[in-house]
């Protein structure tokens, strides 16, 4: 089993903007409950099926299986759960770390969250003078919640 360490942050400005290059990304739930979620992902021309068991602190367990392009978008298609979630990722590195900003469209626009995968939750890492709030932990801004209640419908930011 591989184990996600990942903490997760609001930006505070648009300088990550001239940063990194960015990637549309397609993504769907087959399964987004609190416990598992099972996602599949287009990034690229590229299919990812992933499988996480459910957080603990900044981490959870993970298993990624690559498949075949066509499966991947028949998958989006036909057995999602809607909306999808589409966005544009950068991957920037800074200061022996990376962070992938993501930038969410459609029912998502607007909301924009940079994360930062870790070896050890105790890992001591620098934050760029981009980022903002920590919201790591906090279920709504997970993408299998913004299935469920998409950030154009929040009452509060």
């Amino acid at each position: 089993m591989g184990v996600e360490i990942e903490r997760k942050f609001l930006v505070s400005s648009d300088a990550w903007r001239t940063l990194g290059q960015p990637t549309l990304l397609r993504q769907g739930y087959l399964c987004a409950d609190p416990e598992r979620t099972v996602r599949v992902r287009i990034e690229g021309d590229q299919g990812v099926l992933t499988i996480k068991s459910k957080s603990e602190g900044a981490s959870r367990g993970e298993w990624e299986y690559p498949i075949p392009l066509n499966e991947a978008e028949e998958l989006l298609d036909r057995l999602c759960e809607r909306p999808l979630v589409e966005k544009y990722r950068r991957r920037i590195d800074y200061r022996g770390f990376t962070w992938e900003v993501d930038e969410f469209l459609g029912e998502n626009a607007g909301l924009v969250v940079a994360e930062i995968e870790l070896p050890s939750e105790d890992a001591a890492f620098e934050l760029p003078d981009w980022i903002g709030q920590e919201v790591t932990g906090e279920r709504r801004y997970y993408n299998s919640s913004l299935i469920k209640l998409p950030f154009s419908k929040w009452t509060t930011p």
